[in-house]
C-alpha cells in the first residue's frame, strides 16, 4: 500500500522538487514580509508617539511600511500564481493517469464500480489529492520552519521566553493538529463515504428516474435521499462545531501570546535590554505570524479525506487487469495478432468470490463457481452461438475473452496470448454490439467514425450501405451531419443498431462478439437485423450470446450453458437431433418469420 501511495506523489515531488521549493520559499516571504509591515508600522507609530524633531526620523519606517506592505501582496500573489501552476500541472497528470487506468475498463467498468465511485474519483478523489500540496504539505512546512526562525530570533534576546513562546507554536502547530486529527479522523471518513454514497444514488436515481417516476415510488425516493442528505449535513456541521472551538482555542493561544510578548518587551524595555519604540513592534509582529500557524490544524485534519482517495484510487488500480500494470504490457503490434485470430479457453473456472479474495472450497464449487470446466475452441471464421438463461454466465465468458477479468484457474488465449495482456489493444482484436449501444449527441457520421477515428466520409458510408441505412441517412436533412440527439432518440431500435453495426465493420476486428443485439426488437426487425449482421460478418470469428434460438440455424456451434458449466453442444443439427431437451426449446422459441 505504502508503495502505491508513493506512486501518486513522489514521481510528482521529483519532477517538480524546485518549484516546491520555490513555492515554500515565497510562502516563507511572504510571512516575513507581513510580519515585517507590523512590526514596522509597531516600530513607527511608537517612534511617532514620542513627537521627534524631524520628519527624517521616521523617515526609513515610513518607507519599509510601503515597501513591506507592497512586497507582501506582490510576494503572496506571486506563491499562489506558481503554487497553483505547478498543482495544476500535477493535477493534469494525475488526472491522466487516472483516465489510463480506467480507460482499458472502460466496457466493463460498471462490473467493477458503482458508476458513483467513478464520479467521485474523477470529481472528488483528484481533487483531494490536489489539495495535499495547497493545504497540507506547504502550509506545514512553512508553518514549521517559520516556528523555528521565530524560536531562534527570540533565543537571541531571551532563551527562557524563546522556550515558551516555542511552547505556545508547539501546541499551534503540533497538539492542537494532533488532537483535530484524532477527535475528526472517523467523522472525516464517514463523510467522505457519505458523498460517496449520495454520488452513487443520485446516479442510481438519474438513470432509473422513469421506473420511479412509473412505480410511483418517486416521494419514497426524494424521502429516501433527503434523509441521506441530512445525515451528510449533520457530520458536516459537527465537524463545524468542532473547527469553531478548535478556532477558539488556537485564538485563546494566540491572546496568551500576545499578552506574553507585551510583558516581555515590556520587561525587556524595563530593564533597558530593548528601545521603548520595539514594545509595540515585537506585540503587533505576533498577529502575522500566526497566519501560517492557525492554518496548520485545518490542514492535518483533511488527511483521512486524503487517504481515503488513495484508498479508492488504489482501489481501482490494483484492479486494472488484477494488478498488471499497463507498461508491462507487450503493445499490440509486437502480438501476434494478424488478420486472424485463434481463441482458445482451456479447463476455464471463474469466480467471483474468489476475485474478491475469498477462499472457495472445492466442496462448494458447484455454488460458488460463476463458470466451472469451460472449454472452446474458436479459430478464425468459427461462428458459436452460446445459448442459456440469465445468470449462467454467458456475460462472464464474454469478459474472458475480451481480457477483462482473468480465470480463477485454466487458460484463455488469442494466438497463443493470454488475453489479459493485450490490455487496451484488444480493441483491435475483438469488437463486440450489445443489446443497448450508446449513441451521443452529434452527428450520424460521428457516431460512426467511433469505430475507427480516422475513417474517412467514403469509408463511412460504404458501411452505411453494408448495413442497410444509405437510403435513410440519405433522407435526413442534412445526410451524415444530421445530429441523433441524445442516446440517438432519432432513431428506432433496429437503426440504433445498425449503427452500431456500422462501428463494428469500421473497426474491422477479426473476432466480433453479438451480446444478445436484438433484445427489445419486433421479430421482422429482429429477422432482418441478424440477416445483415450474418452477410456482414462473413469471414469474422463469431461468439453470438442470446436467450433464444433465433436464427442459430447460421451457427457452426451451439453451446448450450447452465449454472456455468456447458451442458450440451454441437451443430444444429446434431442438437436437434440427439437432444431432446434442444428440440423442445427450438420449437418452443421458433420465429414465426423464418429466415431467408
Amino acid at each position: 500500500m505504502r508503495q502505491e501511495q508513493e506512486a501518486w506523489f513522489r514521481p510528482y515531488v521529483r519532477q517538480y522538487g524546485w518549484r516546491f521549493v520555490v513555492i515554500i520559499a515565497l510562502g516563507l516571504l511572504t510571512v516575513f514580509a507581513a510580519s515585517s509591515l507590523m512590526f514596522t508600522s509597531g516600530f513607527l507609530i511608537s517612534k511617532s508617539a514620542l513627537r521627534p524633531e524631524n520628519i527624517l526620523l521616521v523617515y526609513v519606517p515610513v518607507v519599509l511600511v510601503r515597501t513591506f506592505g507592497i512586497s507582501r501582496s506582490v510576494l503572496h500573489y506571486v506563491e499562489r500564481l506558481v503554487g497553483h501552476d505547478a498543482v495544476l500541472r500535477i493535477l493534469s497528470k494525475m488526472r491522466v493517469r487516472l483516465y489510463r487506468i480506467l480507460e482499458p475498463q472502460a466496457l466493463f467498468i460498471r462490473s467493477r464500480f458503482r458508476t458513483g465511485d467513478v464520479l467521485g474519483a474523477l470529481a472528488d478523489d483528484i481533487e483531494y489529492l490536489q489539495n495535499v500540496y495547497l493545504r497540507t504539505v506547504f502550509p506545514t512546512i512553512i508553518a514549521i520552519v517559520m516556528g523555528g526562525i521565530v524560536t531562534a530570533v527570540l533565543g537571541w534576546y531571551d532563551m527562557g521566553f524563546a522556550g515558551l513562546v516555542g511552547l505556545y507554536i508547539g501546541i499551534l502547530v503540533f497538539v492542537l493538529p494532533g488532537i483535530s486529527l484524532w477527535l475528526t479522523h472517523k467523522r472525516h471518513k464517514e463523510m467522505k463515504q457519505q458523498r460517496s454514497g449520495l454520488y452513487r444514488k443520485l446516479t442510481d436515481a438519474v438513470l432509473g428516474m422513469s421506473d420511479w417516476m412509473i412505480s410511483g415510488r418517486s416521494a419514497q425516493f426524494m424521502a429516501s435521499y433527503e434523509a441521506e442528505e441530512r445525515e451528510f449535513a449533520r457530520l458536516e456541521r459537527g465537524l463545524g462545531r468542532f473547527a469553531r472551538w478548535r478556532m477558539f482555542c488556537a485564538q485563546v493561544i494566540v491572546g496568551i501570546m500576545v499578552v506574553s510578548m507585551a510583558y516581555w518587551s515590556g520587561q525587556q524595555a524595563a530593564d533597558e535590554h530593548l528601545a521603548v519604540t520595539l514594545i509595540a513592534a515585537f506585540t503587533l509582529v505576533v498577529f502575522p505570524l500566526m497566519d501560517a500557524f492557525l492554518p496548520v490544524s485545518e490542514a492535518i485534519e483533511k488527511i483521512p479525506q486524503y487517504q481515503d482517495s488513495l484508498d479508492r484510487l488504489n482501489q481501482m488500480q490494483a484492479s486494472d487487469l488484477a494488478g498488471t500494470e499497463l507498461s508491462d504490457l507487450p503493445s499490440v503490434a509486437s502480438l501476434p495478432v494478424g488478420h486472424d485470430a485463434h481463441i482458445v479457453l482451456k479447463d476455464v473456472r471463474y469466480s467471483y468470490q474468489a476475485e474478491a479474495g475469498n477462499v472457495v472450497s472445492l466442496e462448494a464449487k458447484n455454488s460458488t463457481w460463476t463458470l466451472d470446466d469451460i472449454q472452446l475452441d474458436l479459430p478464425q471464421g468459427k461462428k458459436v452461438a452460446i445459448i442459456g438463461r440469465s445468470g449462467a454466465g454467458k456475460s462472464t465468458l464474454l469478459k474472458l475473452v475480451q481480457g477483462a477479468l482473468l480465470p480463477s484457474s485454466g487458460i484463455v488465449q488469442i494466438n497463443g496470448v493470454e488475453a489479459h495482456r493485450y490490455g487496451d489493444g484488444i480493441a483491435s482484436v475483438v469488437s463486440v454490439l450489445n443489446q443497448s449501444p450508446h449513441l451521443f449527441d452529434t452527428t450520424v457520421a460521428n457516431n460512426i467514425r467511433l469505430g475507427r477515428r480516422d475513417a474517412s466520409d467514403e469509408e463511412i458510408a460504404a458501411v452505411a450501405r453494408q448495413v442497410k441505412l444509405d437510403r435513410l441517412i440519405d433522407s435526413l436533412p442534412a445526410g451524415y451531419a444530421t445530429p441523433m440527439h441524445e442516446t440517438g432518440q432519432r432513431f428506432s431500435g433496429g437503426e440504433r443498431q445498425r449503427v452500431a453495426l456500422a462501428r463494428v465493420l469500421l473497426q474491422n476486428t477479426p473476432v466480433v462478439i453479438l451480446d444478445e443485439p436484438t433484445v427489445g426488437l419486433d421479430p421482422r426487425t429482429e429477422r432482418d437485423l441478424l440477416k445483415t449482421i450474418f452477410h456482414t460478418m462473413d469471414g469474422k470469428s463469431l461468439l453470438w450470446i442470446t436467450h433464444h434460438l433465433v436464427g442459430v440455424e447460421q451457427m457452426d456451434e451451439i453451446i448450450f450453458m447452465e449454472h456455468g458449466r456447458i451442458v450440451m453442444r454441437g451443430t444444429h443439427a446434431a442438437l436437434m437431433e440427439q437432444e431432446p431437451r434442444y428440440r423442445n426449446l427450438y420449437q418452443l422459441d421458433r420465429p414465426q418469420l423464418r429466415m431467408n
